[in-house]
């Protein structure tokens, strides 16, 4: 640098000695000289803040303070810039300052390319440049060097480079390499590399390196992680290839191999066009060996599992939509899955899927909703779907409403619905899915389902509604139930062919509300409001017996039973038995007005909930010859401690009693020796959270404003089975926030934290058996004891089962460009960790070292 500055500056001190007979160019104006279009093909514009002075003779310019030079699309800013008019070069430096600072060094912008230097010379000809002592940005990647060479705008040679993600002016890291080639928006390409850290060279070196900086998406390869199991050995996991399909499709592909035999394949796909719909596709296949070849424990399997989603924009199209949700696979795939760490799935018991697609039909009631849905229970491994389900339903009409004004009467407010449902039922095991037995059982059936009704108000305050409904089913399996003489047991048979049943029904409600307040003269607490909502029904149902016929059940031939042929259909059998019955239900509420805190303001008032709800409800069946009342059930919830707890409680009451064997008998659980009530079964639940923003945003400084910080844990909805142990695999997705500077107060500090319990008791006594069925209590909590550590602990209690259930560590630590995380789960059947600790930057993001434990399934 200082030979070519002296080199130039001699220029123009000789060019100064002669200025008397140049022209001396006003600052204050731009200056475009032509230049004739056989040397260039546009024109130089050039300014400077001091002065401007050309050379005629020598076909040079200076440019000085504030200089800037624009040729095509060009721009040059330097503390001054020399214009080589004859070899078509210009030179441009930085200038001292007074107080022996180089200052204004030159900013060369070509498109959006962009770079800082000390010095620069470029041919405007050939667009080539030197530049020396460079600083530039390439997708996030800040690249310098002592000497580049710019061959044109889409390749650089850079001497002695350095190149980081890394914002700060004295870098975490970075990778020190003799000569790269760089590609803008396309890749950098180096020979020997060594990764320092904090300035110490690291043992960390290559041969070469390759770093893609494309903008947007690009097809590349995937670098795998390695490692090592007890079952398995040395594994390599998640390699593969990337493809950037299109701008509106992308698919990875990778690949696990484990040197036991065993392999799993991962394909993954990601599809959106705007205002149209968006998506996401994955499969997983693996295929896991045990042991070794010989031993008794030596075992192959095979597992899969399917995901995808779909959503339609509501922009696409208003009067039809498409969706999916399919979590579709293997019933043990996420307790024997080698490369799996999603807690949730592993927990949870049963998956479901639907691919629906709805239409309305504009301008009439009508709407279609055709469907394909799944069940799955990875307990039992039971499977069941509607391949497809149908639904055509026609929203309420009122056929004898006016067409203008409103609807006086209850003609008026006569409204008819009709819904058609169609399925075909399959239910099936993972051992028999995908084979012809899976048809075995399939059931097929349509419902038709008509209601009519009305509302009316009776004494002002007490609304009537009087309903009936009519139902048609038809299948097409049925079955015929006989006694076998000759091997002496039941036999049922499947009977082929269309048959159908109906019923009908109808009923009248009667319903109000009415309001109690009580009001306090003193103290904050201003009125109390109790709200009822009392509600009493009439239902009528004939008997439908004669769909139901008799078989000999045993070689007793006095021993017949009922049963109907429509029994195993999908929905259900036809009602037996007379139901003239009356419903009651109550409904309560409990309100508080509560005064402003100092109590000063009379207008100043909110409404808190005390309770919720409190809601009772039975029923009481006239037409039955025994056991007329049902049993009352009860629900009630409320909300403490400033919304922060919230309680929910529900029961079920039996007002008659058991004999010794368990059973109900006709007679009431009080004249049989015991209380009103017979409690059958209960269930408490509990959900409290706290954290220290609730904590202290009542408390403020003196100018107001809250010393609570604002980088509060965020949970996510539910983490109280754990989080995704490997979450860090993508950082640069997980976390938008990682480029926010998080300062940490040395005085009056704040450590963000969040806590949440979870607590839920289950009591059961139906048969007599008076025992609780569950009984746990779980939580959930993160601290963050500086801005960059970040603890979370999940876990619980059972104490049916006396244990600890799942139980999660977390341990987080922000280090500025990179990030290291660390997840343990130390005992249970799913004991394991994952230690991760890479580059938070996506386009460095193979930069990392992760390691993670496969849970020990022989334990378990």
């Amino acid at each position: 640098m200082n030979d070519v500055e002296r080199t130039t500056s001699d220029k123009s001190n000789r060019s100064k000695k002669k200025e008397i007979n140049n022209s001396v160019i006003d600052t204050s104006k731009t200056d475009s000289t032509k230049i004739n279009k056989e040397f260039l093909e546009a024109n130089i514009k050039h300014v400077a803040k001091d002065y401007m002075s050309n050379d005629f003779e020598k076909q040079t310019a200076e440019l000085y303070n504030e200089a800037e030079l624009y040729y095509q699309d060009i721009e040059l800013k330097a503390g001054k810039i020399i214009i080589d008019y004859k070899n078509s070069l210009a030179y441009a430096f930085g200038i001292v300052d007074s107080l022996g600072e180089y200052i204004q060094r030159p900013v060369f912008k070509q498109g959006n390319q962009e770079s800082v230097q000390d010095s620069l010379i470029y041919n405007f000809k050939n667009e080539k440049a030197l530049i020396y002592n460079s600083r530039t940005e390439q997708q996030g990647i800040t690249i310098t060097g002592d000497l580049t060479k710019r061959e044109n705008d889409s390749t650089f040679y850079i001497n002695k480079a350095k190149f980081t993600t890394s914002q700060k002016e004295k870098p975490d890291y970075y990778i020190a390499t003799s000569n790269i080639k760089v590609v803008p928006n396309s890749k950098i390409v180096g020979g020997f590399s060594n990764m320092v850290i904090a300035d110490v060279p690291t043992p960390l070196i290559l041969p070469f390196f390759y770093a893609p900086i494309t903008k947007g998406r690009a097809s590349g390869f995937l670098i795998p992680t390695w490692g090592e199991n007890r079952n398995q050995g040395f594994f390599l996991q998640n390699g593969g290839y990337y493809f950037a399909l299109n701008d509106y499709v992308d698919l990875a592909v990778l690949a696990d191999l484990y040197t036991n035999g065993s392999w799993g394949i991962r394909t993954e796909s990601s599809y959106s066009k705007r205002y149209k719909f968006t998506g996401n596709f994955s499969f997983r296949y693996e295929s896991l060996v045990n042991s070794e070849r010989g031993f008794p424990d030596y075992s192959k399997s095979t597992n899969f599992f399917v995901r995808w989603s779909h959503s339609q924009s509501t922009q696409s199209n208003p009067t039809s939509r498409f969706s999916a949700s399919v979590n579709f696979g293997s019933s043990s795939f996420f307790r024997n899955s080698l490369n799996e760490s999603s807690s949730p799935d592993y927990i949870t018991n049963t998956f479901s899927s639907s691919i629906s697609y709805f239409k309305k039909f504009d301008g009439t009631p009508f709407n279609l909703n055709a469907s394909l849905t799944h069940t799955q229970n990875t307990n039992t491994e039971r499977i069941d779907m509607n391949l497809p389900s149908l639904n055509f339903n026609m929203d309420r009409i009122y056929p004898f409403a006016p067409k203008f004004g409103m609807k006086k009467n209850p003609i008026h407010n006569l409204g008819v619905t009709y819904t058609m449902s169609a399925q075909n039922r399959v239910s099936t095991s993972d051992e028999d899915f995908g084979t012809a037995k899976m048809w075995d059982n399939a059931q097929s059936g349509v419902k038709h389902d008509v209601s009519m009704g009305t509302n009316m108000k009776f004494l002002k305050f007490v609304t009537v509604s009087p309903n009936a409904s009519y139902r048609d089913v038809w299948y097409f399996k049925t079955i015929d139930k006989n006694w076998d003489d000759t091997i002496d047991e039941v036999v049922t048979d499947t009977i082929d062919g269309f048959d159908s049943f109906r019923e009908w029904g109808a009923n009248v409600s009667a319903s109000t509300t009415f309001y109690g307040t009580f009001n306090f003269k003193k103290g904050s607490l201003k009125a109390i409001r109790h709200i009822v909502r009392p509600s009493i029904s009439y239902n009528y149902r004939p008997d439908f017996s004669k769909y139901y016929d008799e078989y000999q059940a045993s070689l007793d031939p006095d021993d017949m039973r009922e049963y109907t042929r429509f029994q195993n259909g999908m929905y259900g059998s036809p009602s037996r038995g007379l139901n003239n019955s009356i419903g009651m239900s109550l409904n309560n509420t409990l309100e508080a007005k509560v005064a402003d805190k100092d109590g000063k303001d009379d207008e100043a008032f909110k409404k808190v909930k005390l309770l919720n709800n409190l809601n009772f409800s039975t029923n009481y069946n006239m037409a039955a010859d025994s056991l007329k009342w049902s049993p009352v059930r009860m629900s009630a919830g409320t909300v403490l401690l400033h919304n922060k707890l919230n309680i929910n409680l529900n029961a079920t009451m039996d007002p008659y009693a058991i004999n010794a064997n368990g059973t109900k008998i006709n007679t009431f659980n009080i004249n049989n020796g015991g209380s009103l009530f017979r409690l059958t079964n209960a269930g408490l639940s509990a959900n409290y959270s706290i954290s220290s923003k609730e904590i202290g945003k009542n408390k403020t400084d003196s100018t107001g404003k809250s010393n609570t910080q604002n980088n509060q844990p965020n949970n996510g909805p539910d983490d109280f089975f754990g989080k995704n142990l490997a979450d860090n695999r993508q950082t640069s997705n997980r976390n938008k926030e990682e480029d926010k500077t998080k300062v940490a107060k040395l005085y009056n500090t704040v450590m963000p934290w969040d806590l949440r319990f979870r607590y839920s008791l289950t009591y059961i006594n139906g048969r007599g058996e008076s025992r609780i069925s569950a009984n746990s209590v779980q939580v959930t909590g993160n601290i963050e004891f500086t801005p960059k550590w970040r603890v979370g602990v999940s876990s619980g209690y059972d104490f049916e089962n006396k244990g600890i259930t799942y139980t999660q560590l977390r341990f987080e630590r922000d280090l500025d460009s990179w990030r290291l995380s660390f997840n343990w789960v130390p005992f249970g059947d799913r004991a394991t960790y994952y230690f991760y600790i890479g580059i938070k930057s996506s386009a460095l993001s193979d930069l990392k070292y992760d390691q993670r434990q496969t849970p020990d399934k022989r334990l378990f």
